[in-house]
């Protein structure tokens, strides 16, 4: 069962409905917020396996994540 064209417009006019269209753009930021989110805290769970194995390696991806924040805290403000 795969959802069809229909269905996403349909499912588009009730967030619609339900947001508004002035609020859309910020419950999308929030929602890329979230997954961002998510992912880093994937990626941290992953890391704390591999350290067990390799801290080297976990360390310089650390400090290249860290890099990472410090461009989008200073694209941000």
């Amino acid at each position: 069962m795969s959802i069809g064209p229909w269905q996403i417009i349909l499912i588009l006019v009730i967030v619609l409905i339900i947001f508004g269209a002035g609020k859309l753009p910020r419950v999308a930021g929030d929602l890329a917020k979230g997954i961002k989110n998510f992912k880093s805290g994937m990626n941290e769970d992953n890391q704390a396996e591999k350290s067990e194995e390799d801290p080297e390696k976990i360390e310089a991806s650390a400090s290249t994540s860290e890099k990472a924040e410090e461009k989008d805290k200073a694209a941000q403000g």
